[in-house]
């Protein structure tokens, strides 16, 4: 009798224990969710509120569990991360301007990354600037940016003319002009889908060489294609700032003498609009570097100078002869390519690349210099090179329109080109990461709701996290770092989606406060041991828009260090269980960055 009532006392124990957790988590995410819409006071009356409510349901076998939370002792002696000074608001350590002053101006040099050394790297958090507010949600965003949050008015009179941003008040409007559009991207994405066919899904990914405010991209995304777009930090040093505002993706990057971040045959479309690109100097190399990322079949589209160089030399201020020569050399390279002129009217020229390696009659000449490299995605730090890249026949393979290509087996997959992927482990890739997004669904109910725009993944692997939280309203910039065992950006471009390689152990190529929730599976146990887990949150915390979002995958002890240093920069955090429960070794950990901005302003401590 007396051993019955002790055990019914254990029962009465165990049975209350998971309601108090399962009550502590729903407040908790209830605090969470109205703490990110809300904007804790700070001038969110210019964005719209996400939601009104925020549902207390959640997974009834995930808790909160202590026993994980060793060295939680140990949480007193957290370094505190001070913040960095105002003049650092936009710092952008491998594109600082300061930096690049200092450094040759030939061939773009100086706009290429090159970031600091151990002892200059900043340990310190880059503050927002005074009345930053979260921004409107897409699609809102595209057309308008909080002045607060990219306090740059210069942008507004240097492109006055081309209609493609102006300030009203305490926000910027963008119209949609460009420099070779300036009575919008609508009409002059029309007139491209009459040649291209952008309307059908054939077309998806894109890339936009100097893409300005990343209009193009903004538009496009209206027709269900995927831009990355692109600009060097420059004179006009908020475009790429501006793109990211929007809700568009975009980074820092310029075509000087490093090999583009992306794997070959990626895009299905390349665009240049008046970017000022000399594609005819060094031997071409910069035609043959769109040609090595452009797919078979995919299409090229120029517009400004030097296409329609009669009626317009005189506007240019340059002499007739010489861009008369430099359209004819730019003609003759497309030649040399193998790309089939198939538009030209006005300012505008389009080829399209020839599908099949075996129809370029000109490549059997055997003056013609070939790519000797064996590995063509290999191109991180690499300088670009005067040849051309070569692709098999397998390798023109059409994918399917998209939405369909999000799930089919990418060709990369099937031709077993991905060591370790088999069509059959692609396949369960994909169910394993709906599964987690379903999970992250029900444990965030603002993922889905609009409040996260921008949203990165880390460690991307074959893109699978992106493929199962797809929606028109969001976009995942796909990393794949160079430490990974597996090259797998390709396979992510054949999805449908896109992405960048990157090297964790240096800052990415982007403005502070740009991505509205960050996503890492394993990237901790990837860098251990290769660079300092201290300078990997210190960047994401650089990129992170405050009161945004952080979700973590990996192994219990990892996370809790990660706990640990977070601590000291504003972030609050929550480790739970894996979804199938306590004894999986994996672990999730759910961070919040806290609202606050550089002294002047209002700021929580």
């Amino acid at each position: 009798m007396r051993n019955s009532k002790v055990h019914a006392s254990n029962r009465r124990t165990r049975s209350s224990l998971p309601i108090i957790i399962l009550v502590s988590l729903c407040c908790f995410f209830y605090v969470l969710g109205a703490w990110q819409k809300s904007g804790t006071g700070r001038g969110d009356s210019i964005a719209l509120r996400i939601t009104k409510e925020t549902d207390c349901t959640t997974l009834p076998n995930l808790y909160f569990e202590t026993h994980h939370n060793r060295g939680d002792t140990t949480l007193t002696t957290v370094r505190v991360f001070e913040p960095c000074e105002e003049q650092y608001t936009d710092y952008t350590p491998c594109q600082d301007p300061s930096r690049a002053m200092r450094l040759p101006k030939e061939n773009m040099v100086y706009t290429e990354r090159h970031c600091p050394s151990e002892q200059e790297k900043l340990r310190c958090l880059i503050p927002a600037p005074k009345g930053y507010v979260a921004p409107f949600p897409w699609p809102k965003s595209r057309d308008f940016v909080p002045y607060k949050n990219v306090p740059y008015k210069s942008l507004t009179v240097d492109e006055a003319v081309q209609n493609s941003v102006q300030f009203d008040g305490d926000v910027f409007k963008f119209p949609g002009g460009g420099s070779m559009f300036p009575q919008g991207a609508d009409a002059y994405i029309d007139e491209l889908a009459t040649v291209v066919p952008i309307k059908d899904g054939t077309i998806r990914t894109a890339l936009d060489t100097g893409c300005g405010v990343a209009s193009f991209g903004a538009y496009l995304l209206m027709k269900n294609v995927l831009t990355m777009s692109f600009a060097p930090r420059d004179s006009h040093e908020a475009q790429v700032q501006f793109a990211l505002e929007r809700g568009v993706p975009a980074v820092i990057g310029v075509l000087g003498t490093m090999k583009l971040p992306y794997p070959s045959r990626s895009f299905d479309m390349a665009h240049c609009s008046h970017c000022l690109v000399p594609w005819t100097l060094n031997e071409g190399v910069y035609m043959m570097e769109v040609d090595r990322v452009l797919r078979p079949g995919g299409y090229w589209i120029l517009s400004g100078r030097p296409v329609n160089w009669r009626q317009n030399y005189q506007a240019w201020k340059r002499p007739r002869e010489e861009l008369e020569e430099e359209f004819r050399r730019i003609q003759s390279l497309a030649e040399l390519l193998c790309w089939e002129k198939k538009y030209e009217k006005g300012d505008i020229i389009i080829w399209q690349k020839i599908a099949s390696s075996s129809e370029c009659n000109r490549r059997k000449d055997k003056s013609i210099w070939m790519c000797a490299s064996s590995d063509s995605d290999n191109v991180w730090y690499k300088k670009m090179e005067a040849c051309i890249t070569p692709y098999s026949e397998e390798e023109t393979r059409p994918l399917k329109p998209f939405p369909d290509r999000l799930f089919a087996v990418p060709p990369r997959v099937s031709l077993g080109q991905v060591q370790g992927v088999t069509p059959e482990s692609y396949q369960k890739d994909s169910m394993l990461w709906r599964k987690h997004v379903n999970a992250y669904r029900r444990i965030n109910k603002l993922i889905g709701s609009g409040r996260y725009r921008n949203m990165m993944d880390m460690n991307a692997g074959l893109g699978s996290f992106a493929a199962a939280i797809h929606s028109p309203n969001l976009w995942v910039m796909n990393v794949v770092p160079i430490a990974s065992e597996r090259n797998t950006l390709g396979v992510i471009y054949e999805r449908g989606l896109i992405g960048i390689y990157h090297d964790w152990c240096e800052a990415f190529s982007t403005y502070p406060r740009t991505y509205d929730l960050i996503h890492g599976s394993g990237l901790f146990s990837l860098y251990q041991h290769k660079c300092e887990m201290e300078d990997i949150l210190l960047e994401m915390d650089r990129i992170l828009r405050p009161e945004g979002a952080v979700i973590l995958r990996d192994h219990a002890d990892l996370l809790n260090q990660v706990r640990k240093i977070v601590s000291g920069m504003r972030w609050k955090t929550k480790m739970l269980d894996h979804e199938d429960g306590p004894l999986v070794p994996e672990k999730i950990l759910i961070c919040v960055k806290e609202y606050w901005v550089g002294t002047g302003g209002d700021s929580i401590l």
